[in-house]
C-alpha cells in the first residue's frame, strides 16, 4: 500500500490540530464549532450517494432522525448512567438506521408525519462541560468518517459506485450488482448519520421532529448544498463546502438578524447558479496542473 506523501498529510494535520485546540482557543463558540463537524459529516455522507454514485437523494435526513430518537429512547428508558446509555444509544441508533436503510434501500434503489417531542437526560458534568464533551464527540465522528470513506473510495467499492454514476445500465450489463452496491452505500451513510443523530439530540437538548430530527428543509437541504458548493464527487469538496457554508450561515445569523433567511436563500441561489461543479471543480478546470492533470502544450509552442 502506497504511503501518502508528507505534503498530502499537511492539511489533515492542520485540521486535526484545529479540531483539538479550537474549544480552548474559542470556548464561547464551542456549540457553533460542534455543528461545523456535524455539517462535515452531513456533506460527506450525502456525497457518498449524490456525488460518488450520482444519486441525488433528499432522504438521508431520515437516518439522522432515526438515530436521534433511538439514542434518546435508550437514554431515557435504560438506567445505565449517562455516558454508558449515551454510547449504547448511539450504537443502537446507528444499527437501527442501517437496518432501515437496508430494508427500504433494497426496494427503493432497485427501481428506476408528525412525531412526538423528547428531552434527553441532563448532562451530568459541570456547567459548560456539555458543549465541550459533544464538541469533541462530533469532532471524533467527523475524523472517523473521512478516512473510512477514503478507504472505501480507494478500493473496488469506489470503482463500482463511480461506474454506477457514469452509466448504470452499462455497469449492470457487465455483471455489477448495482442494487447491492447502492444499498450498501446508503447503509454506510445511515450508520454515520445515525451516530451523529444521537450526538446532535443531546447537544441541542430538545428533539423536535420538524426543526431537529427530520428537518428536511434545513439539514436535509444543507447537506446537499454543502457537497455541491465544495465539489461533489470529490473527497475534500464536501469538507470545504461544509466549512464555508457553516461559517457563512453563522455570520448571517449573527449580523443579519431578521434578514438571515433571505441572505441564506441568496447564498443557495449563488451556489446552484455559479458553482454547479463546486469550488474544487472550478479550481481543477482553472489550474489542472495543480491537481495532477497533464496539460498539453499548444501546437505552436510544441513546434518551437
Amino acid at each position: 500500500m502506497k504511503l501518502p506523501a508528507p505534503r498530502e498529510l499537511l492539511i489533515p494535520a492542520v485540521i486535526l490540530a484545529f479540531g483539538l485546540l479550537a474549544p480552548v482557543l474559542a470556548p464561547s463558540y464551542r456549540g457553533q464549532m460542534a455543528f461545523l463537524w456535524v455539517m462535515i459529516v452531513f456533506a460527506l455522507t450525502w456525497d457518498l450517494l449524490g456525488g460518488q454514485m450520482g444519486y441525488n437523494s433528499f432522504g438521508n435526513i431520515l437516518f439522522f432522525g432515526v438515530g436521534m430518537y433511538a439514542c434518546v429512547v435508550v437514554q431515557r428508558d435504560l438506567h445505565l448512567g449517562y455516558y454508558a446509555a449515551l454510547f449504547l444509544g448511539m450504537g443502537v441508533g446507528a444499527l437501527l438506521a442501517v437496518a432501515v436503510g437496508a430494508l427500504i434501500g433494497s426496494g427503493l434503489l432497485g427501481l428506476r408525519g408528525h412525531y412526538f417531542g423528547m428531552v434527553p437526560p441532563l448532562f451530568p458534568g459541570a456547567v459548560g462541560g456539555r458543549e465541550t464533551f459533544f464538541y469533541y464527540l462530533s469532532f471524533a465522528l467527523a475524523v472517523v468518517t473521512f478516512p473510512v470513506l477514503r478507504f472505501l473510495y480507494a478500493g473496488r467499492f469506489g470503482l463500482a459506485i463511480n461506474a454506477i454514476r457514469d452509466d448504470e445500465d452499462k455497469a449492470e450489463a457487465m455483471g455489477l450488482r448495482t442494487t447491492r452496491y447502492k444499498t450498501t452505500a446508503w447503509c454506510v451513510s445511515a450508520f454515520f448519520l445515525g451516530l451523529m443523530g444521537g450526538v446532535v439530540g443531546n447537544l441541542v437538548g430538545f428533539i423536535d421532529p420538524r426543526e431537529v430530527a427530520f428537518a428536511g428543509s434545513t439539514f436535509g437541504v444543507w447537506m446537499v448544498l454543502m457537497a455541491i458548493l465544495g465539489g461533489k464527487g470529490t473527497l475534500w469538496g464536501p469538507v470545504l463546502g461544509a466549512a464555508i457554508f457553516h461559517v457563512t450561515k453563522e455570520l448571517f445569523w449573527t449580523y443579519l438578524l431578521g434578514w438571515q433567511r433571505v441572505a441564506l436563500g441568496l447564498l443557495i441561489v449563488v451556489i446552484v447558479v455559479f458553482f454547479p461543479r463546486g469550488i474544487l471543480g472550478w479550481a481543477r478546470e482553472r489550474w489542472p496542473e495543480r491537481f495532477g492533470q497533464r496539460v498539453d502544450e499548444p501546437a505552436s509552442e510544441a513546434g518551437r
